[in-house]
């Protein structure tokens, strides 16, 4: 089949590689029909993720068709159409019994080297290093899915492939950032990032309450999108985004900050320099400009929630302003489990439409062209969809 894989850093390519086979009883084989690439596969693609090897399978939003299962997957038959879950859960463990799914304690083979990491180790992720598994990603014409009869959901045929794929990752990955902000009524939430899960965090926040969501960010047609979602909007190159934010909170600062970046964050100024500088030669493994930002611009006693991927270590974190104001840090890779037939029900009564994030439709024999360009954001790109 052919696949997408990894070959070091801003190195993928299209190659021919061995069809997935059942290797579990839990197992099942989808072909794929849709899959998209993430804003934190770029982190691959920039090389800021350890334990990548080459020739690793890239991708982890995807759905597709069954064609195959093992003999303990019951609630899927061949030919049925499922999203997949870019977190793989095994539903038994302490963390999935508490719909902390994104913790599972079974479904890293390579916990042992996680754990030298993070002092304990997440659950497994398809496409996504040796590290968090090792796992065959989407970004192919098949995949493995371990623990099958737990992850995959049924959709109806009444939807299209584009209306429920990111129900994989980045719709749910927004809708839990805006949950984190456990927002009452009246509240204002400042998103950074207006990128495919910014949007989505966007939306999210209102349909969960949001009196008002200030969306910053510099790419024009990110703004645009943000504006259109119901969002106003700072260009951080136009103006001090802490200042603006000031202003237009009554001097009081937003009640919650969604750093929907992550770290490979862009901004101006000495700090943004410094860490640039640092994360190139490795000195620091994340630019964390954002994450400073929005500790800084939220009101005392404020909500700080981190859907933007950390990999490791950030420097020069205002733990001063964190303790002084009094605030809450929420994050985590995100229990789609959790979200999956919540967020399918509002897709269906029409709450949102996810289409409106994609700009690009690609083969997937196109994918090494389409990293360049979401990466580069060139040619208004928001959003890929690549077609196996």
């Amino acid at each position: 089949m052919k696949a997408v894989c990894w070959h070091g850093s801003q190195d993928v390519r299209v190659d021919n590689v061995p069809d997935p086979k059942i290797l579990n009883p839990r197992d099942a084989i989808i072909k794929v029909t849709s899959t998209a690439i993430c804003g934190s596969d770029l982190h691959l693609y920039d090389g800021y993720i350890p334990t990548m090897q080459s020739g690793d399978i890239l991708g982890h939003e995807f759905m597709g068709e069954v064609v195959e299962t093992g003999s303990e997957v019951k609630n899927l038959k061949k030919g049925d159409r499922v999203v997949v879950p870019f977190t793989i859960s095994c539903g038994n463990c302490f963390f999935c019994n508490r719909d902390l799914w994104s913790l599972c304690d079974n479904s890293n083979p390579n916990a042992w080297m996680a754990e030298k990491f993070y002092g304990h180790s997440p659950s497994g992720l398809f496409g996504y290093s040796h590290l968090l598994g090792g796992y065959a990603g989407g970004q192919a014409e098949y995949v493995r899915v371990p623990f099958a009869d737990i992850g995959p959901l049924k959709v109806p045929e009444s939807l299209s492939d584009e209306q429920v794929l990111f129900l994989t990752d980045i719709f749910p990955t927004g809708y839990m950032a805006a949950e984190n902000c456990d927002i009452q009524p009246g509240e204002i939430v400042a998103v950074w990032g207006c990128g495919p899960v910014g949007q989505f965090a966007i939306r999210s926040a209102l349909m969960l309450g949001a009196e008002r969501v200030i969306a910053i960010d510099r790419i024009p047609e990110r703004l645009a999108l943000a504006e259109a979602g119901g969002a106003e909007i700072l260009n951080y190159e136009e103006m001090d985004a802490g200042v603006a934010l000031k202003e237009m909170t009554g001097g009081r600062g937003p009640d919650c900050c969604i750093d929907a970046v992550g770290m490979e964050a862009h901004g101006t100024g000495v700090m943004a320099m410094y860490d640039t500088v640092k994360q190139a030669i490795r000195m620091e493994t994340g630019r964390p400009l954002v994450l400073r930002q929005a500790i800084a611009a939220c009101r005392k006693g404020g909500k700080v929630s981190v859907p933007g991927v950390y990999g490791g270590f950030i420097d020069k974190m205002p733990m001063g302003a964190f303790v002084n104001k009094g605030l809450t840090m929420r994050s985590g890779q995100t229990h789609v489990h959790k979200y999956l037939r919540p967020l399918l029900e509002r897709i269906e009564k029409g709450d949102i439409d996810p289409t409106f994030v994609i700009t690009h439709r690609l083969s997937l024999e196109e994918a090494p062209d389409a990293y360049k360009i979401f990466r580069d954001k060139k040619d208004n790109c928001i959003k890929v969809v690549l077609k196996p």
